[in-house]
């Protein structure tokens, strides 16, 4: 017989899980630059809008799904969807997508811990030292500190969804925002900052136009980790009396509030330091920015603070980005583990090993991609260039599935759950929902132009990453 479905413990509890899911080295590092680029407090704007015109709904299709099943998203699906098997498939790959995704993100989290480690030790100079980066991805120590991540990551999933995810979250979410607080406050106050500032929150509408558009949309979607399963999977710990659409509405204000004070960070920092620089040059790459452009800006910091108060700057910043990706990385591994679960009739220690497992086996793989093993290199050819193990992950499933699921489930809830059962699962916990405007909205939104818009933006991915070929 089945355990009875874990729940969230406190509202705060949900809100800084789903918040610590969303908040990842994207919202550190490459919002405030892909804002910069592309029109400053503009760009911010059309994010904004894009969150809570179009994420915001989709967040809640997922979480409602999630509490009206009790199930992770495979049976969701499947129990809903009343056994039709494109709703099965549709289950599955909102479930293996995490799974890869996973092993993507681990790769990250290790190189992160790696770096936050030589910080500590003092090694600012190395790691700020030319091709640094693309020798410490093949070096053996690797393997040293995935053990240190994975140790870490199962100690707070065993714990559970009570003592494991909502107790990490309350200490690692707080931690998180007064670290970034407190490099803020450091950046500012250094001399050239208030160029940063100004570049970064004065709008420039010029440089809007139909790609800065699509990025913005695929940076908020991506944001509140949607398409990842995440969210039908702590949906599904709510209780009845729960209130989900006031809890989304303060992951969306909690995730965007992070990306923007990010900025403040991120961009007063480099105009302070590098007076010169050309945002236009800045790498599109949130990896680049924090594996090689930033232990730069630290070193030159040293100029000014001397290098020990540059160095404990650094570690600061690689705990709080180490941080924003072990908190990521529990949410979507939970996700296969908890479907592991559920197909098996398991306790979560078993499921978690045979994940943990497996996902460890194809992070060694995708790790060695980096020139360690010439076959996972150039593992395959498309869009005119070789592609590594570790490129495909990202290109398949970070970039170009996330949109697909999203659309499968405005698809799932127009066509066969029905927006009336949406609605009526929403108003459980907010009375007042189907009646105000917001409730109106998400209603004909998530049946008419958000599928349409999902589904441009997924055409326009597949064309991009696959053919090089950009239709918007």
């Amino acid at each position: 017989m089945s355990a009875p479905r874990e729940q969230f413990g406190s509202k705060i509890g949900f809100i800084l899980a789903a918040a610590g899911s969303a908040v990842g080295i994207g919202n550190i590092v490459g919002f405030p630059v892909a804002a910069a680029k592309n029109g400053g407090a503009a760009f911010l704007l059309i994010y904004a809008c894009f969150i809570a015109f179009i994420c915001l709904p989709v967040m809640l299709a997922e979480m409602g799904l999630g509490r009206r099943s009790q199930h992770s998203p495979r049976k969701a699906y499947a129990e809903l969807g009343q056994g039709l098997k494109r709703w099965e498939f549709a289950g599955w790959l909102a479930t293996f997508t995490p799974f890869m995704i996973a092993v993507f993100y681990m790769v990250i989290t290790v190189w992160i811990f790696g770096y936050l480690v030589q910080s500590l030790l003092g090694n600012l100079d190395l790691l700020a030292s030319e091709g640094y980066f693309a020798t410490f991805v093949n070096e053996q120590s690797f393997l040293l500190y995935l053990a240190g991540v994975t140790a870490i990551t199962y100690l707070i999933l065993v714990g559970g969804v009570r003592n494991g995810i909502e107790r990490a979250s309350k200490i690692l979410m707080p931690a998180l925002f007064i670290m970034l607080i407190l490099l803020v406050i450091f950046v500012l106050t250094l001399e050239g900052s208030w160029s940063g500032v100004q570049f970064y929150l004065i709008p420039d509408f010029s440089r809007i136009n139909g790609a800065v558009i699509n990025g913005a949309l695929s940076q908020a979607f991506f944001s509140l980790s949607l398409g990842m399963g995440i969210l039908i999977t702590y949906g599904s710990y709510f209780r009845r009396s729960d209130d989900i659409v006031t809890s989304a509405k303060l992951v969306a204000v909690t995730d965007t509030s992070v990306a923007f004070i990010a900025g403040l960070m991120t961009l007063p920092a480099i105009f302070a330091i590098f007076p010169d620089t050309n945002v236009d040059s800045l790498s599109d790459s949130s990896i680049s920015m924090v594996f090689s452009f930033f232990p730069n800006i630290f070193l030159a910091l040293s100029d000014t603070i001397g290098y020990l108060a540059a160095s404990i700057a650094a570690t600061i910043f690689f705990l709080l980005a180490f941080v924003a990706a072990i908190t990521s990385l529990v949410s979507i591994i939970e996700v296969p583990t908890s479907s592991f679960m559920e197909k098996r009739d398991v306790p979560r220690k078993k499921a978690l090993l045979t994940i943990g497992t497996l996902i460890t086996i194809l992070t060694l793989i995708a790790a060695t991609s980096f020139g360690l093993v010439p076959w996972f290199t150039s593992f395959v050819h498309y869009a005119g260039v070789d592609k590594s193990v570790f490129d495909v992950i990202t290109d398949v499933f970070y970039d170009t599935i996330l949109p697909l699921n999203g659309l499968l489930i405005c698809l799932f809830v127009r066509f066969r759950w029905k927006r009336a059962q949406l609605t009526a699962e929403l108003s459980e916990g907010n009375p007042g929902y189907g009646n105000s405007w917001f409730g109106k909205y998400v209603n004909v939104a998530i049946g008419t132009f958000i599928p349409v818009i999902l589904a441009a933006v997924f055409i326009n991915t597949v064309f991009n990453k696959f053919f090089a070929i950009s239709i918007i």
